[in-house]
């Protein structure tokens, strides 16, 4: 079966190669000049496959409401005259009773152990290194006492990670999800998508996606443009689409409604000044909404969401909220004035559980939406989507389900 992928970011990439090894014959569209360069590119790096909380919680609704005014908070909801934005603020709003919270997460989990144990499976096939580090996630709590039974004495989470004695009496506890991960989704991406174009999957950069074409009730084909003006299609025997925030605007002009809006994500990459200091444990700040993962000798930190529509500029005050809060816990581990700023649009469903699975054209799949979760996710959503495209029921428990 021939099948064209939408999208090469860590999502699209993995789809592309699970699919290949299912013998189709994959050709992946891609509007950059390479792969992973949108929001895979500098993402805060987690496989944070047993620390994956929606969002929406029966807290989310009053926490919004005080961060409201506070430009560096970690959620901020810039009002805009769009539709699709209030549209989706209410379905999160929906989704912040505690039943579906539980429900939500419960779904979030169980893909995002499954993806994870097929990472460990890729990457003991292709011996692929991508600055990865399975220490596990340390969760930081600096306001209050962290919940549940994984619960760490400060003591205990200086055990974990000795850097973390920099907070010294300001750190409450802490907890420890030990079978996490971290690594680089940008390297991974690429040497993934090498990986693939040695397998036969063929990649097509610089292109510009202008929509599909229906006929009979299936896809006929996508439309594209090259840099130089000229105008193509492209037929195949299915479609995935996997194009993350961009994906609505693909799927609206053919009757698909996808409950994804864009939450700008930002984060900060710095070398490492002092490496007794600072961190190789990936760390969560609880309070702040911030990860931090150590890729090799640089520090990356990510975090706060924006609903902004698609706007992808850089707020300073944003990303220096991130450093200033970083250098006061730890502030001999990196060099700031050697940091780098990015943002990406995250592509966020209002339950944070992604689409993945048919749609009402028998020829059409989805998988995008993964909002902040997508090198969580990735893996095995492209093992599971491939399952699914070749007639197979997925290994994992999820609910697989297109839309109308």
């Amino acid at each position: 079966m021939k099948v064209v992928v939408l999208g090469a970011g860590v999502i699209g990439t993995t789809a592309a190669w699970y699919l290949r090894q299912a013998g189709h014959d994959v050709q992946v569209l891609e509007r950059r000049e390479g792969p992973g360069l949108e929001t895979s590119f500098a993402n805060g790096g987690q496989i944070s496959a047993d620390h994956a909380a929606p969002w929406a919680n029966p807290d989310a609704p009053l926490q919004a409401l005080k961060w409201m005014l506070r430009e560096d908070a970690p959620l901020l909801f810039r009002l805009r005259a769009d539709p699709a934005q209030w549209c989706w603020a209410l379905r999160f709003l929906r989704n912040c009773t505690p039943a579906r919270f539980r429900a939500n997460a419960a779904q979030l989990v169980r893909l995002g152990r499954y993806s994870r144990a097929q990472l460990r499976a890729l990457r003991s096939e292709t011996g692929l290194q991508y600055d990865q580090v399975a220490r596990g996630i340390l969760v930081l709590y600096t306001d209050r006492r962290p919940p549940g039974p994984d619960f760490r004495t400060p003591q205990e989470c200086i055990a974990i990670e000795p850097a973390v004695a920099a907070l010294k009496q300001r750190l409450a506890g802490g907890s420890y999800l030990p079978d996490d991960e971290s690594g680089d989704a940008y390297k991974f991406t690429a040497d993934l998508a090498k990986l693939c174009a040695a397998k036969g999957v063929n990649f097509d950069f610089d292109i510009d996606i202008k929509g599909f074409s229906v006929e009979n009730g299936e896809i006929s084909n996508v439309r594209i443009q090259r840099k130089d003006g000229t105008r193509e299609t492209r037929r195949a025997d299915a479609y995935v689409l996997a194009l993350g925030s961009y994906s609505p605007l693909l799927a609206h002009p053919i009757g698909i409604h996808l409950p994804i809006y864009p939450l700008k994500g930002y984060s900060v990459t710095m070398p490492v000044r002092n490496p007794a200091a600072a961190w190789t444990v990936s760390l969560s700040d609880e309070a702040h909404k911030l990860v931090l993962s150590r890729l090799g000798a640089r520090l990356r930190i990510a975090g706060t969401a924006e609903l902004n529509g698609y706007d992808t500029s850089l707020n300073m005050v944003r990303c220096k909220a991130i450093v200033t809060r970083v250098m006061d816990l730890f502030p001999e581990a990196g060099d700031p004035s050697q940091a780098t700023y990015w943002t990406g649009l995250r592509p966020a469903t209002p339950s944070n559980v992604p689409c993945i699975g048919r749609t009402r054209y028998a020829n059409l799949f989805l998988n995008t939406g993964h909002g902040t979760l997508g090198w969580t996710h990735a893996c095995g959503s492209g093992r599971a989507l491939a399952d699914i495209v070749g007639g197979r029921k997925p290994e994992v428990d999820f609910a697989f389900a297109g839309a109308a």
